[in-house]
């Protein structure tokens, strides 16, 4: 991103030029569609799925030859307001989890053949506590937000996004309470599996830290800055990066759409590359994802992040191209279509 007069203007500059899919590539999908060996509609959500993919790939035929999950990891000073059942070290022993092939995540990767990269985002300097200062100075959101961008880089064609970072549902909770408003519980759930008593600590940093920035919130990108954090920041630049190349994007779960959401309040156009993989079980996030317009392709309960809805999903994705491209047409396999007799 280039030198500017204020830290935000490049982002606000890319997401006014985002480019649009291609309706034409989506019309010759659901041509194709209509000569496929199946009754019409048959395939049901797999049918949209391999038009959105080719919509943003600007091609007939959709394909996958580089999918990625990238997992971003921050730290976060409001964990010392006792929000989550875990210390912050923990972050940091999951990211070497990640890096000796030992998580969850990296199981499904294996199974589904994902790449992954795991990018660490100064985990020894956790973003400062929402509670009493912006998480983030603005000039570090924005680089952090452009590091984030080169998650890309390499030729891939389709991104999973997902994150590791103790507190880090605190953090996304404050974001949708300073973007959608109601009440801090609406948005507060048990995270790693907090008590009661942790759930109480948890619902107060999220009011505190919304009524300390409430006059700056106006502006996601504000939100971003002030109740975010590094993955936060990176998640955001990711995506957007991701449009500007027409990389189709699957999103993870509660914290991972925080960031999305931030993209929506800019711009409602912006998430228009991007799937929803799961409703998670933490917090609103079904009241999230109705908001950002997206339904999601599973349910199943998981609330553990890691990029993991994202790449069970991608399961799903795999095999809506493999129908599209590998079916044969009615004519190639002699059998008689609609109408015919």
């Amino acid at each position: 991103m280039s030198a500017s007069k204020h830290p935000f203007d490049s982002i606000r500059d890319l997401i006014a030029s985002i480019p649009e899919a291609s309706e034409a590539s989506r019309q010759a999908v659901r041509a194709r569609q209509a000569e496929l060996t199946k009754p019409l509609g048959s395939l049901g959500r797999l049918e949209e799925i391999a038009g959105f993919l080719a919509a943003w790939q600007g091609k007939a035929k959709p394909s996958i030859d580089r999918p990625l999950v990238a997992v971003f990891a921050g730290n976060h000073g409001v964990v010392e307001k006792g929000v989550s059942a875990y210390p912050a070290s923990v972050t940091r022993a999951m990211v070497d989890n990640f890096r000796a092939g030992g998580a969850a995540i990296n199981q499904i990767c294996a199974a589904h053949g994902l790449g992954l990269k795991v990018f660490d985002l100064a985990l020894d300097i956790p973003a400062q506590d929402i509670t009493r200062a912006p998480a983030l100075e603005k000039k570090e959101a924005a680089a952090t937000f452009a590091f984030g961008m080169e998650a890309i880089a390499g030729g891939i064609d389709l991104l999973c996004l997902g994150e590791m970072g103790i507190g880090n549902t605190t953090v996304a909770a404050a974001i949708y309470h300073g973007l959608y408003g109601g009440a801090a519980a609406d948005w507060v759930g048990r995270g790693t599996g907090i008590d009661d008593r942790g759930l109480a600590r948890k619902i107060a940093a999220v009011e505190a830290a919304v009524a300390r920035h409430k006059e700056h919130l106006a502006d996601p990108l504000e939100v971003m800055h002030r109740l975010g954090g590094r993955e936060i920041a990176a998640i955001a630049g990711a995506i957007v990066a991701a449009r500007m190349e027409r990389i189709p994007v699957i999103l993870d779960g509660y914290v991972v759409c925080s960031a999305a959401a931030i993209l929506h309040a800019l711009d409602p156009r912006a998430l228009d590359h991007c799937m929803a993989a799961h409703v998670s079980a933490e917090g609103g996030h079904g009241d999230v994802l109705r908001r950002l317009g997206k339904k999601p392709l599973l349910e199943l309960e998981l609330r553990l992040g890691e990029g993991t809805g994202a790449a069970l999903a991608f399961g799903i994705i795999k095999a809506a191209v493999a129908c599209h491209t590998g079916m044969a047409t009615f004519a190639e396999a002699k059998v008689a279509g609609r109408g015919e007799q």
